[in-house]
């Protein structure tokens, strides 16, 4: 046998070791399907309409739910809401019906009992949210988050629902028990 014919065998032995790491990878994705890891943290989404203090539509939520944030677009149309800041908060359960007060979506979203505010040191409740702006002609385009979930356990879609509620004035994050947020004017169900 020639030295060439010996290094034959251990050329072939050093390939079949260098490409056994890519043979034993996971066979490709059928086209068109994703992973089911991919499947279980695409993001929940939800949208509902906002209403004001005469029953109209003023505007929407887009929510999406992530594994660590659930984010949400608020968009109110001009002359939907006075001009300023607006405290908004999610509250206990997903009735809008009495378009005057909103008053049965109930108090804010708190399992847990703590105070409210985003700036308190004993808070905030789960149901805390930034404030958001009206423009001059009463419009909102804004995006908030929050570590409460759309589902699961203490998840805003629960048995009763929830309510975003937004408030006439804004939120100073600390003063008990709504931050100064005033009256409710406008509501949004979550269920």
């Amino acid at each position: 046998m020639t030295r060439a014919h010996r290094r034959l065998p251990l050329a072939a032995a050093a390939l079949a070791a260098l490409c056994a790491p890519a043979l034993a990878q996971a066979p490709a994705k059928e086209p068109g399907k994703e992973p089911a890891k991919e499947e279980a943290s695409a993001p929940q989404t939800y949208e509902s309409a906002i209403t004001n203090g005469k029953g109209e539509t003023i505007g929407k939520i887009m929510i999406r739910d992530g594994a660590n944030s659930l984010v949400m677009r608020v968009t109110v149309q001009a002359g939907g809401l006075p001009p300023g800041w607006h405290g908004i908060h999610f509250h206990a359960v997903g009735d809008c019906s009495d378009t005057e007060k909103f008053e049965k979506s109930k108090a804010h979203v708190n399992h847990d009992q703590s105070k409210h505010g985003l700036l308190n040191p004993d808070g905030p409740d789960e149901g805390d949210l930034p404030n958001v702006y009206a423009n001059a002609d009463g419009s909102v385009n804004a995006e908030v988050s929050s570590e409460t979930p759309l589902t699961g356990e203490g998840g805003l879609r629960d048995g009763d629902g929830s309510a975003l509620i937004v408030h006439a004035n804004e939120d100073d994050h600390n003063t008990q028990p709504i931050g100064g947020a005033g009256p409710r004017i406008a509501c949004a169900v979550i269920k």
